[in-house]
């Protein structure tokens, strides 16, 4: 069900979210293993990239990119990916066309970043955050609408600049 549209650009805020791409390097894979039980028993599809154990030592941005190409291709609605600080992941995942990754360390910008930026990406920090905190926020960012209006305008600003590099 969408809830808004930008006709002239083609973005559209769903609803209900269904598929979910989580990522994590070795760091957050306890964190994302959690995660993706706790989601999955909400009723969301979630599509794991990766990493898939703990002691194997590997790079954030295979995962982050793998996530954020899920995300834009439109196997999945959103995003998650962990790392232990959250911030190189969402750096990452910005540079994907069509991505709009939102490091995130409270409610207060969780809902920030899906009802006013429709973000469709989320790091997290899991260094920064108990595992049930980490499964709150997820799901606060999967549950918060995007609120369309007068931030559409805004949104379009931030994509003109990712196609024109300006």
């Amino acid at each position: 069900m969408i809830i808004g549209q930008d006709k002239q650009n083609g973005f559209t805020a769903h609803a209900r979210v269904n598929g979910v791409a989580i990522g994590a390097d070795h760091g957050s894979y306890n964190a994302k293993e959690m995660l993706k039980r706790y989601l999955e028993s909400a009723g969301y599809k979630i599509v794991d990239v990766g990493t898939f154990n703990s002691t194997v030592k590997v790079d954030y941005p295979d995962y982050a990119l793998a996530v954020a190409r899920k995300v834009v291709g439109g196997e999945c609605e959103r995003g998650i990916m962990l790392d232990a600080a959250g911030i190189g992941s969402s750096m990452v995942c910005n540079k994907v066309h069509g991505i709009r990754a939102a490091l995130c360390w409270s409610t207060k910008t969780i809902v920030n970043s899906r009802e006013h930026n429709n973000a469709n990406v989320l790091t997290l920090g899991t260094a920064q955050h108990p595992m049930d905190e980490l499964c709150v926020m997820a799901k606060l960012w999967l549950e918060t609408k995007f609120e369309g209006g007068r931030h559409w305008p805004r949104i379009n600003k931030m994509m003109t600049i990712e196609r024109e590099g300006k």
